[in-house]
């Protein structure tokens, strides 16, 4: 069902009437176990009737969300990352939906995402069968390991190894340090578009929703889909001459002042140049004290000539 359909036709049935509002400081914990295992069991034609059932009963936004998150990297695997992966992928951008909407509306974003994971489930289910299985726990390293442990799996590609220290990770580690591991393999290459880079973040920002203590199936999802790779290395390429780039960023490079003529600097080159010059001028504008919002504008700029050549 299309997104216009879905709530053009919930708001003539007056489908959600009576629901509670979502204020924007909803901060009840936790997440209800049973929440999930309805998400995942329940019937498409049925689902968001009974979702809507227990919220009248006293499930919260954050309860939905968490349980709506954890049934789709569940029952979702994370290769390619995209296509049928949208299911989780969309989670953070409805509740971005969601919090600026009013709050008598901020359950139509989730519903609709509730109804659209029912799909790449099934499609998941008779193509693969694939589910998130157990946790090889002898084999999660100790908390004094985790991240070196983590490195060297990513490092190598070994979606085994990466897999429990992933789960150490969330066991001991603190989203802050996490989130900077992840992150810095989510820019290593730019297979499936730069969806590695969307999915980290989303899920991130969506912790602050759901709690750390569900971060164990998420990390362990976002693991593989960070290690997704074919037998093609041109991809690789960017990221081995960033990391030698990235040593020549002064300390202070965070302080420099702003400048719109640097800007466009970088939007002349972005359409000019190739994947090389431009993170060398990104380099030379940083040394020459050049603020870091003055790059992004220009890349900004040049990402929306790039939608308007090619729309769609």
């Amino acid at each position: 069902m299309k997104r216009r359909d879905f709530l053009r036709g919930a708001a003539s049935l007056g489908a959600f009437c009576g629901l509670p509002r979502v204020a924007r400081a909803d901060a009840r914990p936790g997440l209800d176990d049973a929440l999930l295992s309805l998400i995942e069991d329940t019937p498409r034609e049925k689902l968001v009737e009974a979702v809507v059932a227990k919220i009248r009963d006293g499930a919260s936004y954050r309860q939905v969300v968490g349980a709506l998150l954890l049934a789709g990297v569940r029952n979702v695997r994370p290769r390619p990352v995209g296509f049928k992966f949208h299911a989780v992928m969309v989670v953070h951008a409805c509740h971005q939906a969601s919090r600026a909407g009013k709050d008598d509306d901020r359950w139509l974003p989730i519903l609709w995402a509730v109804d659209h994971f029912k799909g790449p489930q099934a499609e998941e289910k008779k193509a693969t069968g694939w589910t998130l299985g157990p946790v090889e726990e002898s084999k999660v390293p100790p908390a004094g390991r985790m991240r070196a442990a983590f490195i060297e799996a990513m490092e190598s590609w070994n979606e085994e190894a990466a897999d429990v220290a992933a789960v150490s990770l969330a066991r001991n580690a603190g989203v802050q340090e996490t989130f900077e591991l992840f992150a810095r393999y989510a820019a290593r290459d730019f297979r499936h578009i730069g969806h590695k880079a969307i999915y980290v973040a989303g899920a991130f920002r969506l912790f602050d929703v759901i709690g750390w203590e569900r971060a164990e199936p998420v990390l362990r999802s976002l693991a593989s889909a960070l290690l997704a790779r074919d037998k093609d290395e041109t991809p690789d390429l960017p990221w081995a001459r960033n990391k030698l780039l990235a040593t020549e960023i002064p300390a202070d490079w965070r302080g420099g002042k702003t400048d719109d003529a640097a800007a466009l600097e970088v939007l002349a080159a972005c359409r000019a140049g190739s994947d090389q010059d431009v993170p060398k001028l990104a380099v030379e504008l940083l040394q020459r004290n050049v603020s870091p919002r003055s790059v992004w504008d220009g890349l900004h700029l040049h990402s929306g000539e790039l939608l308007l050549r090619r729309p769609n």
